[in-house]
């Protein structure tokens, strides 16, 4: 789920509300863009630029997803229709043409991004919920986490499974991610580990990343694709060597609540790390260092956060219903 994300110049933000909107910031000064886009009948739970940055999609609890014209906020067609459950996620396919959503009843949809129309019949598969979907860089394929357990991958042309589900993990499928070359997959489980996976053949590499004390809540990739980061609700980040799986230096521990969030800064230089503690945390990718001060200045729960195209500013949402942009140039002294 993304709840906050930067158009694909870097010069807006969208947020989205638990009051069913979604709001539009200047990246530079942090200033509201518009008005909110309003439509959504309950929770805006993932937003998404299209990759032209020319339009928004959103996808919420009141079974829909909706496209906006991102530089007047007008809704673009109707909302997608086809189902009475929330949707948990949504994607652009890197072409641009088509959408994918994943939604609470374990189904996959796929749109025509240009119509609203569902393309095919829904990818079914799946027996709980699907936490989170991407495609992979190509654009050849689809991957979805669930509450099943499994991970599946799906050809993006026809929608039929390209193999057998994914197993291993013992416990929900919390974060699914791509490699940036698209060879690897990993995932996130409440089991508490990760698991890197063949993209092409679905095979297991290696043995499960454990260290971890508790649920994996969310795992990314290092620009080169040499590293893997995770956050946990054991409080501490993590960095692990995507070639050996040995973990690199100690936890980063300064967090006193779960870490559901974790991203690598463009240049790979730097880890952010959000916390259900309403801080956000900056740390040495290389040197592994212990971050200063917490950035930003929240007073409740931050949801969400994410680095622009050109590093230069780090954005955060927060349940004190404000979004943040920081300087990161010169980053923080950490």
């Amino acid at each position: 789920m993304a709840s906050v994300a930067y158009s694909p110049d870097g010069q807006h933000i969208i947020s989205r509300s638990d009051n069913c909107t979604i709001q539009t910031w200047d990246a530079k000064t942090g200033a509201p863009v518009g008005d909110p886009l309003e439509g959504h009948t309950d929770s805006v739970w993932s937003i998404a630029y299209s990759p032209d940055g020319q339009h928004i999609i959103s996808g919420s609890s009141d079974g829909t997803i909706r496209i906006w014209d991102a530089k007047t906020g007008v809704p673009v067609g109707g909302p997608f229709e086809g189902h009475t459950d929330w949707v948990w996620s949504v994607a652009y396919s890197p072409d641009g043409q088509h959408i994918i959503s994943g939604f609470s009843d374990g189904t996959i949809r796929i749109w025509d991004a240009e119509t609203g129309a569902p393309v095919g019949d829904p990818l079914k598969g799946h027996t709980d919920s699907v936490w989170s979907i991407a495609y992979s860089p190509d654009g050849q394929h689809i991957m979805s986490g669930s509450s099943d357990s499994t991970i599946r991958i799906w050809d993006a042309e026809t929608g039929a499974p390209v193999s057998d589900p994914l197993e291993g993990h013992t416990d929900w499928v919390r974060s699914v991610a791509y490699s940036p070359d698209g060879q690897h997959i990993i995932s996130g489980s409440g089991d508490c580990t990760i698991r890197i996976w063949d993209a092409r053949t679905g095979a297991p590499i290696g043995n499960p990343l454990e260290g971890h004390a508790d649920s994996v809540r969310f795992v990314a990739c290092s620009p080169d694709g040499q590293h893997i980061i995770s956050g946990s609700d054991d409080r501490t980040t993590r960095s692990w060597d995507a070639e050996t799986d040995a973990p690199i230096g100690d936890p980063l521990k300064e967090h006193n609540d779960s870490v559901p969030s974790v991203a690598s800064s463009p240049d790979g230089r730097h880890i952010i790390s959000r916390s259900d503690d309403s801080t956000i945390r900056t740390w040495d990718a290389e040197a592994h260092t212990a971050p200063g001060k917490p950035l930003g200045e929240h007073t409740h729960l931050v949801q969400s956060i994410a680095y622009p195209p050109d590093g230069k500013y780090l954005v955060s949402w927060s349940y004190d219903n404000t979004t943040r942009v920081l300087d990161t140039l010169p980053f923080p002294s950490i």
